[in-house]
């Protein structure tokens, strides 16, 4: 799969060095996936949920341990990842990011 933007990955492992080897055993899994539905995904990183969105969308939510969540959409079509936000449990907690997606 390719994933855009890694940016956004390097930005969080750097102010939050604590989820940094997740971050990674994240990265190493889906980079080189060819998953084709949900359900491939959900079999190789089973801590992955399907929510809806404000907009109608959904988006596929990765825990990064306890403390983390990673919010990307997924194109299965296109083999594309596009990571949306990292928001620690607490935010992600508040459900506000739900209305800016």
């Amino acid at each position: 799969m390719r994933i855009i933007t890694l940016k956004r990955l390097t930005e969080a492992a750097t102010r939050y060095p604590v989820v940094r080897p997740k971050i990674e055993f994240w990265y190493s899994t889906a980079r080189p996936a060819t998953w084709a539905n949900f359900a491939q995904t959900r079999t190789a990183l089973r801590h992955a949920d399907q929510v809806a969105v404000k907009s109608g969308n959904i988006v596929t939510v990765f825990n990064l341990g306890n403390a983390f969540r990673l919010i990307t959409a997924i194109h299965y079509n296109r083999k594309c990842i596009y990571i949306l936000k990292i928001l620690t449990h607490a935010d992600y907690d508040k459900d506000a990011w739900k209305d800016t997606l």
